[in-house]
């Protein structure tokens, strides 16, 4: 925290004066009290002493005063707040080897709860599209607002839903990039602050070479972050076998580090989760310096209240 006119926080030397003051008069009182020597007249005068309710509302009121002068000073902070017409594309494979069991329960399934979760964490002025992927790529959800849309295509997503067998990352990134231009009529020639979210398992198969996708959008100034998630180990049963399907995030890792977007490797679903998580702390938010005075403003007009109340409740006759 810093503060806009920090020499005004030389008045909080007048509030300690007042502290010193207070606790200056207190001690007076006290010896006048001690010189009082008739106890049993004393008790009869004020048999009810306040005790240490004498002092709050003067400590109420001293805070309101430090709290006051320190919102004159107008501190200000770093604060988190949404992106302005912020867009975050999520890509998921639905190839088949998506089915791989290897990540709990399969790839697929982990891939949509973890999307799911994701998409909740962003704020809600934050548009978020969903496309899915595999020999070919489309458009399952438009970038809006609409959670429930979003939720309703992420449980749609399923093996074979683009009807085109193999892996086509670079469509995947061409596809969010056209779906980003389209968000409103200025987005064609003022791309909105957007992120692609890209799963996948496996390396290019089919569709348009992933760098030369990678480069339109870093054109478009959007970053990719790339989840490969699997194991090397992994596998899908078919024809009552058992074909091998290893992860290969080579091609993935390589599309992230040209748009300066990040890698990550989930092995299992909770840590997909994770993943997800810290992605979303970086895009969902920028950060600025705002004035924070109205905090301590506001407090100090509530410490007020309380040394009014104070003073009404237990020196007068309010019930």
């Amino acid at each position: 925290m810093s503060f806009e006119s920090p020499l005004r926080l030389l008045l909080l030397l007048g509030v300690a004066g007042v502290v010193v003051a207070y606790l200056v008069m207190q001690r007076r009182r006290s010896r006048y009290a001690v010189r009082f020597t008739n106890l049993r007249l004393l008790d009869r005068v004020a048999p009810d002493r306040p005790g240490w309710r004498r002092h709050a509302p003067a400590a109420f009121f001293l805070a309101m005063l430090a709290l006051l002068v320190v919102g004159f000073a107008r501190p200000s902070a770093e604060v988190e707040v949404p992106r302005e017409r912020a867009t975050v594309m999520l890509a998921v494979d639905v190839s088949t080897s998506m089915l791989a069991d290897d990540v709990d329960p399969d790839r697929l399934t982990a891939a949509k709860a973890a999307a799911g979760k994701f998409a909740g964490r962003l704020p809600k002025e934050f548009n978020v599209g969903l496309v899915a992927f595999a020999g070919s790529a489309a458009v399952f959800v438009p970038p809006s607002t609409d959670r429930s849309a979003l939720r309703n295509g992420i449980n749609r997503l399923a093996e074979g839903s683009t009807g085109v067998q193999g892996t086509a990352i670079g469509e995947a990134i061409a596809t969010s990039l056209e779906a980003i231009r389209g968000l409103d009529t200025a987005a064609a020639n003022d791309t909105p602050p957007a992120r692609i979210i890209l799963l996948s398992d496996g390396a290019n198969t089919s569709g348009r070479d992933p760098i030369d996708a990678a480069a339109d959008a870093v054109g478009a100034e959007v970053p990719v972050h790339a989840i490969s998630f699997g194991t090397l180990t992994g596998s899908v049963a078919r024809g009552g076998r058992a074909i091998q399907v290893p992860v290969d995030g080579h091609t993935l890792r390589a599309v992230a580090e040209q748009t300066k977007g990040g890698y990550h490797e989930a092995t299992s679903s909770d840590e997909l989760k994770d993943v997800y998580e810290d992605i979303g702390t970086s895009v969902g938010y920028r950060t600025e310096r705002q004035d924070i005075s109205a905090r301590f403003i506001g407090l100090g007009l509530l410490l007020a209240m309380g040394a009014a109340f104070g003073s009404l409740r237990w020196f007068s006759r309010l019930p």
